[in-house]
């Protein structure tokens, strides 16, 4: 018996076909065998009545089935019942001496499985020319079938998706174009694939493409990259484009383009900016409104202040005495809050001068309770001290400023407290001031915006104030380059810490 019309790109049938023509018929018929044998194909043989009459190796391992429970039984043992009427339309067209060749179908395997296969068919014929059966060569397709598929998904994907993507030679030759970038560039796919993508940078932009090509043979991506590339009317679209290598065994052989359009975000941008300045603008006005108003009630008040202490020393009766007396009190609070509101316009404007010079802290603090103890006569003032010497390098009538405030503050929230007390040490080239009142407290989420300017951690009427103390002192201890912190709990009072840099 002699087997013709194997395929011809399998390697079986490569060596069929080029046996040594010495050898004798056994030999021959020996190494058909051992060929056949040894085959990564799956090679079978059967009657025209579909009866198996040989069965390899590889068939052994497609189907499970070994030479002996296959051979003799009949082809249906692999073919599932859906599938039997395809055996009868091969035998017909091998009958007729005709070749099948790479028929796609199912098989089943001994454990039930289904095994997707590419079949091809060859009539059998005797000595006389007669078909007499059929070899069938097998290949297990599961593999590429899915990588079809997956191919395939991935096209759709790409084809479907709201992003433009195209890719293109490292030369820069475009190489495919989905509906997205038709959508975003004007350009038909048959349009634009093989030309160059300088077709869509602005020539300002051209050198773009040779930092990115530069980047890609590197085997980088490029991400996030925002430019503008050009529509096929002219216009610029700002997009953001992210670029990755295409490698294929091992090699970068293009680049892969994903473009996002931006122009919401590029406009939205620039509207933030433009509101931006606005606001800045009028913030700016603010400043300068409440610098000159302070400025302009300042000497107004200054000469009040002066009329009502001349007034002071001349009048003599005991009840205008005390009227003039609490005249003078809230003249002197009002000129401490417009003070302030000139401090804060200085701030802001960049003009808060500092007169720096080596100051003993421990003077310092001494001034400021005693400037407060002439104004305050509900709480004494406690200091705890290590009693060491301690020099800072120092703008003294400042710092003195956010000691005063400190403690006024701490006066102020404490109304049912006689004490307030102050510790000052050293550590770790530190001064450390402290200033502890036994008041109300502030909860934690008021404690992180204390600093914070016009911020009033309690709206009680009762309590005055602009909320602008403890952003003054915040301000003029970091132009100290020093540390200002508070711990604090509802009830229970709030310590305010102060660290400044020592002198050696």
């Amino acid at each position: 018996m002699r087997l013709i019309g194997h395929p011809q790109n399998t390697r079986s049938y490569y060596m069929l076909q080029n046996l040594p023509s010495t050898l004798s018929p056994e030999e021959r018929q020996s190494m058909l065998a051992a060929i056949i044998d040894t085959s990564d194909d799956t090679i079978i043989s059967k009657t025209l009545q579909g009866v198996i009459t040989s069965w390899n190796k590889s068939a052994e391992r497609m189907f499970g089935y070994t030479e002996a429970e296959a051979v003799g039984q009949h082809i249906s043992l692999i073919i599932p019942k859906d599938r039997l009427n395809e055996e009868d339309l091969i035998i017909r067209q091998v009958s007729q001496g005709t070749k099948i060749d790479h028929f796609e179908t199912v098989r089943l395997a001994k454990s039930g499985k289904e095994v997707l296969i590419s079949l091809s068919v060859s009539p059998i014929h005797d000595a006389n020319g007669k078909v007499i059966g059929a070899s069938k060569i097998a290949r297990d397709i599961a593999d590429k079938t899915v990588a079809s598929e997956r191919q395939a998904k991935l096209a759709a994907i790409v084809d479907s998706s709201d992003d433009t993507i195209l890719s293109k030679t490292l030369e820069g030759i475009i190489t495919s174009w989905n509906k997205a970038a038709e959508k975003m560039f004007g350009y038909t796919e048959h349009e634009i694939i093989g030309k160059h993508i300088s077709t869509l940078i602005p020539e300002e932009r051209i050198r773009e493409e040779d930092y990115i090509i530069g980047k890609i043979k590197q085997g980088n991506k490029v991400d996030h990259f925002e430019t503008y590339r050009r529509h096929k009317n002219g216009k610029l679209i700002p997009i953001s484009l992210s670029v990755s290598p295409i490698i294929i065994d091992g090699q970068i052989i293009g680049a892969a383009k994903i473009a996002r359009d931006v122009t919401v975000e590029v406009e939205a941008k620039k509207e933030a900016e433009r509101l931006y300045q606005e606001i800045k603008s009028l913030n700016s006005k603010k400043d300068e409104f409440i610098g000159l108003a302070s400025h302009e009630l300042k000497t107004p008040l200054t000469s009040i202040s002066a009329y009502l202490q001349i007034l002071d020393r001349v009048i003599t009766e005991e009840k205008p005495k005390m009227f003039l007396t609490k005249t003078l009190q809230q003249v002197s609070k009002l000129s401490s809050l417009v003070n302030d509101l000139l401090d804060v316009s200085k701030i802001e404007s960049g003009q808060l001068h500092l007169t720096k010079t080596h100051v003993n802290i421990r003077e310092v603090l001494d001034d400021a309770i005693q400037l407060l103890e002439h104004s305050n006569t509900t709480h004494r003032i406690k200091v705890h001290s290590d009693g060491i010497q301690l020099t800072i390098n120092a703008d003294a009538h400042r710092i003195e400023q956010a000691l005063v405030n400190l403690m006024t503050n701490a006066i102020k929230y404490s109304p049912k407290a006689d004490v307030i007390e102050v510790s000052l040490h050293h550590e770790n080239d530190q001064v450390i001031i402290g200033i502890k009142d036994y008041g109300i407290g502030i909860s934690e989420d008021k404690l992180k915006h204390v600093f914070g300017r016009f911020y009033r951690a309690e709206d009680d009427p009762n309590i005055s104030g602009l909320g602008i103390g403890l952003y003054l002192t915040h301000q003029i201890i970091q132009r100290h380059e020093g540390k200002i912190w508070a711990e604090s709990k509802p009830g229970e009072g709030s310590t305010f810490w102060v660290s400044l840099p020592a002198e050696v």
